[in-house]
């Protein structure tokens, strides 16, 4: 592995007190001589190592208590293994990862002066908590992250007392560790609490409601602001620019012995330029003048979140400062990694690196195939976008900061005034909507199932209640992989379907995708396309978009049986939706096989969720259907299939005829992470899974 020594890193320029103060000056001796003395800049790297470093400091880590009589050499020396480490794990494991790099020393520093699990340490959405994993008795199970029955890709309280919080959404920190404090100062408990929330996930309403409920409690909080200019794509907006200001005012809120603030000049800080983007926009206020401090909260800062030495003095003596108190770090998404450094979007995570093939020969073999290509779901969304705004420009593309992960990096470019992110702000996001819908415009908000949640009073209040003309690409939905419980977009359509006005698409590929977005992009009025994460089928989109029939379905495929059989008297329809269609007719031909196949199987495609094809249900009852069976990646509950039992419930001819009905779907339970495969066939959704449940239907009926 290539390693380089930052040799040309600036030294930071003396301070100098600004205003006076009578503060005690004195300091811990072993903090003030660590920062005068300091020790050599940090290893960088630029290649992820392919068999596990050599750690012997970090291998006798097995618990923060572990950090208490460590000297600051040492932990610096453990910073440069901690942060190897992490490279190694996850091109073994694959996962969020420039966020880790940039968070090594912060975390060293937290753990080595709190005294967790008794002090209480909470990480906002989860990216950043490996660091944090490895420092708390996890390290040795690390490579096993995102997998099956592994470590959870985020904090989890199931998995260690050290996680204080589950998370994976954002903005949740500073609320979750409020109530933490709260909860504390009734029991009387000494505890600290300490919340590290990132500048994107600062955006969020929520953190800002916290922020405003956490000084009217006067309560006993650390907030430590992560600045690195990046949610996962870079940081925008009025709050961005503020923190932008700050850094560029030239001066620092420091924090003497004694916790009060001292005004000094700010050493140099030689990321500053990367917020450059900010400066002309508007005048550099004074430093006084900062949000936090007009809140309520003591605000210190800012600080370089990678000097590790200047950070165990600031936190060290603003842990001690009563009242709800705010520690500004900049830090480097990707820090120590050269190429995360450079490019820190492309390396917001990453898959695993390719295993060395043991035959040479095959695995030449294997190269040579010819592949099919296959598109994102995410791609064909981001081509539908620049096709239409081709054509109409009263398209208006919104997403709350999933630019990248959303498929609209193309369309950002060429159509850059009809491109709005919002960072992460999904209730705004829906509302803004709402806003340009009541004007001649036709606005599509692109974002995740799992984070529409957040929005979903907007969605009702704002949007359908008036029936505006909005459309929403949901991405992500159904099971997501090794991103596990907090990101399955599972619940969408039962949380979508009781809603009025609103308009559900549900499609089996790339190409049903492409149209039946132009479908609701064209219909006046509310709706939503759900599609899957990952890759399609390989189905060709065909251009231009057509304009599908609402709340028709397509019979896929009709299989009858060739020679009689044990259930000759029986047909089955089986309902699918969205990509299960696929798996339905898998299935379907496995179940022709046997010996007690039904005389008939019908696959449909149902293409709609809301509304449903109702006419198709009658008629599957008036041509003898005994066995309806229903297919969706989604939780049974309140799904697309319990849509269908509620009509066949009221259809008063299903009843007397007794249509045997099943629904096939996710039962009442989280599904932990693991591949998207094994999530499948947990649940019985793949092909291997359904057919069995077909099987069982049939042998007891």
């Amino acid at each position: 592995m290539q390693q380089y020594s930052n040799s040309t890193k600036p030294k930071p320029a003396p301070s100098h007190q600004i205003d006076s103060s009578s503060e005690d000056s004195s300091v811990d001796v072993a903090i003030s001589e660590a920062v005068v003395n300091k020790p050599a800049a940090m290893r960088l790297f630029s290649e992820i190592p392919t068999s596990r470093p050599t750690t012997p400091l970090l291998d006798t880590i097995d618990s923060p208590a572990d950090l208490k009589p460590l000297s600051q050499d040492q932990l610096l020396t453990l910073a440069d293994e901690l942060r190897e480490y992490l490279l190694y794990s996850a091109g073994q494991s694959g996962g969020h990862f420039g966020a880790n790099l940039g968070v090594v020393e912060l975390t060293l520093a937290l753990h080595y002066l709190l005294d967790t699990p008794k002090d209480k340490l909470v990480w906002d959405v989860g990216h950043q908590a490996y660091a944090h994993k490895v420092l708390t008795g996890r390290r040795d199970r690390l490579s096993s992250i995102r997998s099956k029955q592994g470590l959870t890709a985020f904090p989890e309280r199931q998995e260690s007392e050290y996680d204080t919080f589950g998370v994976g959404h954002s903005s949740t920190s500073i609320s979750a560790g409020l109530g933490m404090s709260l909860a504390l100062r009734h029991l009387k408990s000494d505890a600290k609490v300490a919340c590290v929330i990132g500048d994107g996930a600062m955006t969020g309403g929520m953190a800002f409601e916290a922020l405003n409920d956490a000084v009217q409690q006067n309560a006993d909080l650390l907030v430590v602001l992560n600045d690195n200019d990046m949610s996962i794509s870079c940081s925008i907006g009025g709050f961005s620019r503020h923190l932008a200001m700050l850094w560029e005012s030239g001066y620092q809120v420091d924090i003497t012995a004694g916790g009060k603030p001292k005004l000094t000049h700010l050493p140099e800080m030689p990321l500053a330029n990367r917020r450059a983007r900010h400066s002309a926009l508007r005048d550099i206020p004074k430093v006084a003048d900062n949000l936090f401090k007009a809140i309520g909260f003591s605000y210190f800062g800012p600080f370089d979140g990678h000097d590790l030495p200047e950070l165990l003095r600031v936190l060290e003596r603003a842990r001690n400062v009563s009242g709800p108190v705010l520690v500004h770090v900049y830090t480097t998404k990707g820090k120590g990694f050269i190429p995360a450094e450079g490019d820190p979007v492309t390396y917001h995570a990453i898959s695993k690196l390719p295993q060395p093939s043991v035959d040479q020969q095959t695995s030449e073999s294997t190269a040579t195939k010819p592949t099919t290509h296959k598109k994102k779901y995410s791609q064909v969304f981001g081509e539908f976008l620049c096709d239409k705004a081709a054509v109409d420009n009263k398209l208006i593309a919104i997403t709350p900061a999933m630019e990248e992960g959303s498929g609209m990096t193309e369309f950002a470019q060429q159509y850059p005034e009809q491109f709005f992110d919002v960072a992460i702000a999904e209730q705004h996001a829906v509302t803004l909507a709402a806003g340009m819908a009541t004007l001649d415009v036709k606005p599509i908000v692109a974002i995740y199932s799992t984070f529409l949640q957040r929005g979903y009073d907007q969605l009702i209040h704002d949007v359908a209640l008036q029936n505006l003309d909005v459309t929403f690409g949901i991405d992500r939905a159904g099971l997501v992989g090794e991103d596990g419980a907090t990101h399955a977009g599972v619940f969408d359509l039962a949380y979508m379907r009781c809603v009025p006005n609103l308009v559900i698409a549900t499609p089996k590929d790339e190409n049903e995708c492409y149209h039946l977005l132009n479908t609701c992009y064209e219909y006046k009025g509310s709706s939503a396309v759900r599609y899957p994460r990952g890759t399609g089928p390989g189905a060709e989109i065909t251009k231009p978009g057509q304009d599908y029939e609402i709340g028709k379905a397509v019979v896929d495929a009709v299989y009858q049986a060739s020679s009689a059989s044990n259930n000759s008297d029986k047909k089955l329809a089986l309902l699918a939706f969205g990509p299960m269609v696929a798996t339905a007719d898998a299935a379907a031909n496995n179940l022709m096989a046997d010996s007690t196949t039904p005389a008939e199987i019908s696959v449909i495609n149902m293409r709609w969720v809301k509304p449903l094809d109702t006419e198709l249900l009658d008629n599957l009852i008036a041509n003898g259907y005994t066995h309806i069976v229903t297919l969706e990646e989604h939780a049974v509950m309140g799904g697309a299939g319990s849509a269908v039992n509620e009509y066949l419930l009221n259809h008063t001819a299903s009843i007397e005829q007794k249509v045997h009905i099943k629904n096939i779907g996710i039962t009442d339970e989280f599904i932990a992470h693991g591949s998207h495969a094994e999530q499948l066939a947990e649940c019985r959704l793949d092909v291997a899974g359904v057919t069995s449940q077909l099987r069982e239907l049939f042998a007891t009926q």
